[in-house]
């Protein structure tokens, strides 16, 4: 395990192990987990989070001035795509000696940060225990998430997503809507509306390209779900933003 003390309030953990001292006052735990479903599990004993490839340990003093929120039960959340790219920086921070410190450094506050304002504005996607679904089958069908968030703009079904997260479809259906709150076809949607959405404001794509590209086969049905979705069709939002 590898200690890298950032501040008086901030101390962070390399690699799994325990810690008798770590020397900040009343820490908050954010220890980042890389399995097959990855996590961020937020505590306030880091011997509880022994194992996890990282640790960021803040002061609740902190998270108080800076984003007027403690974390105070211990939980356990979906890592999403966007945090899981930052904790990975720094594990694989590409320089050595005082560059590399600096940049891991910074990465690591980077990380606390976006954590943090995720946390804040009710992003994070918890994992509770479910008595109908086991810890395997649990990790599982968070790992279908993270298929749907890196993958969605390649040709994604129900069977697919099952097989590659080694789940049965029944249970991937059930047991989506009990840790997400919406369904398997809802959750690739709104990855790929947003997605569209951001392309059409960021590039002078034609709109059924920009469709074809976030995985809709034919201009229609992503003109049609794209106005579902935010009540305007894509040329019109394209023109109002330049109108803008």
């Amino acid at each position: 395990m590898e200690r890298t003390v950032i501040s008086p309030e901030m101390v962070v953990l390399v690699g799994p192990g325990a810690v008798d001292d770590l020397d900040v006052r009343q820490p908050v735990i954010l220890a980042f987990d890389f399995g097959d479903a990855p996590i961020l599990s937020l505590s306030r004993c880091p011997s509880v989070n022994a194992t996890a490839a990282l640790r960021l340990c803040v002061s609740d003093a902190a998270c108080e001035r800076l984003f007027g929120h403690v974390p105070r039960a211990p939980t356990v959340y979906h890592l999403p795509a966007s945090l899981r790219a930052i904790a990975l920086a720094v594990l694989d921070c590409p320089l050595r000696g005082e560059a590399g410190t600096t940049l891991r450094g910074a990465k690591c506050v980077e990380l606390f940060c976006e954590s943090f304002a995720a946390l804040v504005d009710d992003a994070l996607v918890p994992t509770p225990g479910d008595a109908a679904l086991t810890e395997r089958d649990t990790r599982r069908i968070v790992h279908a998430r993270l298929v749907i968030d890196e993958q969605w703009r390649e040709k994604l079904t129900l069977d697919t997503i099952a097989r590659t997260c080694g789940v049965n479809r029944a249970k991937l259906t059930r047991g989506f809507r009990a840790l997400f709150g919406v369904t398997v076809a809802d959750a690739i949607a709104e990855r790929r509306l947003g997605g569209a959405r951001q392309m059409l404001l960021a590039t002078d794509l034609p709109v059924s390209s920009v469709g074809y590209a976030c995985g809709y086969q034919n201009n229609a049905s992503f003109t049609r779900a794209f106005s579902r979705r935010y009540g305007v069709v894509p040329t019109r939002l394209r023109a109002g933003e330049m109108a803008a």
